[in-house]
């Protein structure tokens, strides 16, 4: 019977300390709830704050910064420049292609020069030739006229190579004296009244190439 007895009294003791755990765990649950709420509900004000002064969502004036603006005269300015620049390169270029162009124009003028040179020459070698032979001729023989004759032909052959290379004799004697032909040497009294400011004589002659003027005619003009 006393045994009966230990074993209800520790039945008791044993239900009430469960009920007395699970009265505390519920009020620790609750108190963990409330306590986990707050924490959150602080913790999405200060993300909101967070996010807000990441992305300055704030009023401009509660900015902690304002955005830099750009001069419009420092625009001109960098656009200024760069059109100075290409402008620059363009000069630089177009120098250098014109100094190419220069001296290759003065190349191509030496060596057409070197060439005409060359093809005149060429062609004259047989009138020298003819006045070496000339030359011969006239140290053996004794006939005058044959000699003449010789001489006549070569310097015929000499004016007709002269002429297929453009060169043409300037007539002057009996023409009017022109500055822009003529060289007066000196100035002789006129044998006629119509030969006053005309050409009496001709000193050297002068000549044409290509219808300019290459040599000044000297000539005596009458007075």
């Amino acid at each position: 019977m006393q045994e009966h007895n230990e074993k209800d009294n520790l039945k008791d003791k044993v239900e009430d300390l469960k009920n007395q755990v699970t009265e505390k765990a519920t009020e620790f649950a609750a108190d963990a709830k409330d306590k986990a709420e707050n924490f959150a509900g602080k913790t999405l004000d200060a993300a909101e704050k967070l996010l807000n002064d990441v992305f300055k969502k704030n009023k401009p004036e509660d900015a902690e910064f304002e955005e830099e603006k750009t001069d419009p005269k420092d625009i001109e300015i960098v656009e200024l420049k760069k059109e100075l620049d290409e402008l620059r390169d363009k000069y630089v270029r177009l120098y250098a292609d014109f100094d190419n162009a220069k001296k290759r124009m003065a190349k191509e003028r030496l060596e057409l020069i070197l060439t005409a040179s060359k093809d005149v020459l060429k062609d004259l070698l047989p009138v020298l030739d003819d006045f070496e032979r000339a030359q011969k001729a006239v140290a053996n023989s004794t006939d005058v006229n044959a000699v003449k004759e010789g001489l006549n032909l070569v310097h015929s052959k000499l004016v007709n190579t002269v002429t297929s290379k453009g060169l043409k004799a300037m007539e002057s004697i009996g023409t009017d004296f022109d500055v822009n032909h003529h060289e007066a040497i000196t100035e002789i009294p006129a044998p006629t009244p119509e030969q006053v400011g005309k050409v009496i004589d001709e000193v050297e002659k002068g000549y044409f190439l290509n219808d300019k003027i290459i040599r000044f005619a000297k000539v005596v003009v009458g007075k």
